[in-house]
């Protein structure tokens, strides 16, 4: 059933235009199977992905969580070695090139360092070079043995087509992230992800985080691009399933194989995030009772640049 998001109704005023492409953006996700410690390969291979993804003109391209080295280390001293300054390492050297390439905008999964200190981290970049750095707030099991938590806060990220905020895996567990993103005017939310199986709650035929996602893309009426890696690194296996979802939580690409390399792509019109009536009195945002709790949750906006000050 064709989502009712495709064909949004919007405000009439003078003058002709095409209704329904007022902005409409090509997104993808670029699932992959990094392998652990072998950076060479995993950048080129998501060059590959987004040398792909530039064939079908996607603009908006999202890669999985700490994609250039892969997930489980055996010690901070193996992360460290495999991880780089942002944006004048490497790999963001790499993409920012790849980006300028293909005229698009990219956020991918890194390990970052700066100085002592190691961040899971989605660097943003685009044709003009590095847009901006997002570092996880919400450490998940042995993360919390090599990462520090992510102090940069919700940076929201203003491009030509309309405005990304990113978030990592486990962020997806607490809705506050996703709720101030979209407080602060984020339409599309980018998830970097590494889903795996955990017990019987989720298997790489039942994807929960997926239907998370779309839980969320419903409750605060915005896109998600949902990018997961896939194959098996050091007996944990990973699920795949990536997907696009719209503001009325409705897949409109995906969920993908859960393990196979592929780009899943559809194109949005980013504006459906901007109109939020569900019916004649309903909004979701309007409808907030921020005269008892904090419009932004009790976030501070300014929490980022404190932080880099």
């Amino acid at each position: 059933m064709p989502s009712r998001f495709q064909n949004i109704p919007v405000p009439s005023y003078p003058g002709k235009r095409d209704k329904g492409k007022e902005s409409l953006v090509k997104v993808a996700a670029l699932q992959m199977e990094p392998h652990i410690g072998n950076k060479d390969r995993n950048v080129k291979e998501t060059l590959r992905l987004i040398a792909k993804a530039g064939k079908e003109k996607a603009k908006l391209m999202v890669l999985p969580e700490l994609c250039n080295t892969g997930y489980i280390f055996n010690s901070r001293a193996e992360a460290f070695a495999l991880s780089e300054p942002v944006p004048d390492g490497p790999t963001t050297r790499e993409w920012i090139k790849a980006a300028k390439a293909n005229n698009a905008y990219i956020c991918a999964g890194i390990t970052e360092r700066e100085g002592p200190h190691l961040y899971n981290s989605v660097v943003v970049v685009g044709p003009e070079g590095h847009v901006g750095t997002y570092r996880k707030t919400h450490l998940w099991n042995e993360e919390k043995l090599w990462f520090e938590p992510g102090n940069l806060g919700y940076p929201v990220f203003s491009l030509p087509f309309g405005k990304i905020g990113c978030r990592i895996c486990y962020d997806g567990w607490f809705p506050e992230v996703t709720r101030i993103y979209v407080a602060q005017g984020a339409d599309i939310i980018c998830d970097c992800t590494n889903w795996v199986v955990v017990g019987e709650l989720q298997t790489l035929k039942k994807p929960t985080a997926a239907y998370t996602a779309q839980a969320l893309s419903l409750m605060n009426a915005c896109f998600t691009v949902c990018c997961d890696r896939t194959g098996m690194e050091r007996e944990c296996q990973f699920i795949g399933n990536s997907c696009i979802i719209d503001p009325g939580g409705n897949f409109v690409a995906g969920p993908a194989s859960p393990d196979k390399a592929e780009v899943v792509a559809a194109e949005i019109n980013v504006v459906a995030a901007r109109y939020r009536h569900w019916s004649e009195l309903n909004n979701p945002h309007t409808d907030r009772r921020t005269d008892i709790y904090d419009e932004f949750l009790g976030y501070d906006p300014a929490t980022r640049e404190k932080a880099l000050i």
